[in-house]
């Protein structure tokens, strides 16, 4: 009986093993993350949501020598509408609820695989302007980076592919290879997240803007300034611009920077003249700084003006609608370009 039980159990070890060999096997040679993918080879097609996990495969192939950097609210900038008006090939690696660590993994690794970057559009969220940011319980969010995004891929890093999550991506793209499914996001990182146009119903993203009131707009008027000392403002700290500027010091000069405070309902800002306000206004004044220091240019929409009072903007308080994607799109071109920005909303803090 002894001797039956420790032969069931080498079998079954056996089996085990040869079935995880099978599933590795599998895994490895769809490769649905991109890992062998290198300078001159081809992206996988991106079959995951989570962008974090697919992006690093587009920036180590070397097809693009442009960027866009940000969170969700950078999401819906076409990178075909960029490269179309710039001249360039761009790509667009924003993530939901990308931390300031993130970002900066970002724009690492792209500056490491871009032999010659042309542009580098940022979009920095007001996340960039807390005291707290560089925290190390703040560099990632529930959906981490993995450990291949600001490195290049080694051997030991292939194990981690043996798991369900990795399993039901591969099948995805068998079954993309087989003509049965369709890629989950554009090859050049786009991506429409947010719900179709023509369901878009007013008083519902109202709800979202104003659910203190049961969704009545309420007014964001500026109130008279509130009185901050000289020590309070010396005080005030914004230790991710120190990652901002460490990072586009690594670009080399003829890179173009284009820095965007993206538009949000103008309910997402602190109420103007408050002390949170002025905050903001004084971090906006050190990104500007940066900005200049680089001979970038800082294109600012957070603060209130047509584009972001209109309630029908917006689905919620941080995500514009696509015509005010494509608005933006439009605008950060003729920016680039030397134009003017159109007057009723977006203000230049700096320009190279």
């Amino acid at each position: 009986m002894a001797k039956s039980w420790i032969v069931w159990s080498r079998w079954f070890v056996l089996a085990a093993a040869l079935f995880a060999g099978i599933l590795f096997a599998f895994i490895a040679a769809l490769d649905p993350f991109g890992l062998r993918v290198g300078v001159g080879s081809q992206p996988r097609p991106i079959m995951d949501i989570n962008q974090r996990f697919m992006y690093p495969q587009l920036v180590r192939s070397g097809v693009f020598d442009a960027a866009v950097l940000g969170t969700s609210t950078m999401r819906l900038v076409d990178p075909r509408a960029l490269s179309r008006d710039l001249g360039a090939r761009f790509v667009n690696l924003a993530m939901n609820a990308a931390t300031p660590w993130e970002q900066t993994q970002t724009a690492q690794l792209f500056r490491a695989h871009a032999p010659a970057p042309r542009w580098l559009v940022w979009g920095l969220d007001q996340t960039w302007c807390e005291p707290d940011a560089t925290d190390p319980a703040k560099w990632r969010t529930p959906r981490p980076v993995p450990g291949w995004f600001s490195r290049e891929v080694r051997w030991r890093d292939w194990p981690a592919l043996l798991n369900l999550t990795n399993l039901e991506i591969a099948g995805r793209l068998l079954a993309y290879r087989l003509g049965y499914a369709r890629e989950r996001i554009r090859g050049d990182g786009y991506e429409v997240f947010t719900p179709p146009e023509n369901t878009y119903d007013l008083a519902r993203a109202r709800l979202h803007l104003y659910p203190g009131s049961a969704g009545q707009p309420q007014p964001h008027a500026a109130s008279p300034a509130e009185a901050v000392s000289d020590a309070e403002r010396r005080a005030w700290r914004f230790p991710a611009l120190g990652w901002l500027a460490q990072a586009l010091g690594q670009y080399p000069p003829a890179t173009r920077i284009l820095l965007v405070l993206p538009p949000s309902h103008v309910t997402a800002y602190p109420a103007p003249g408050s002390v949170a306000g002025q905050r903001y206004e004084a971090c906006k004044q050190a990104i500007a700084a940066i900005a200049r220091q680089r001979g970038g240019i800082l294109v600012d929409y957070a603060h209130a003006s047509p584009v972001t009072s209109d309630d029908s903007h917006y689905w919620d308080p941080l995500h514009f609608r696509l015509p005010i994607a494509q608005r933006v799109e439009r605008e950060l071109a003729r920016v680039a370009t030397g134009g003017a920005p159109l007057g009723d909303g977006a203000a230049l803090l700096s320009l190279p």
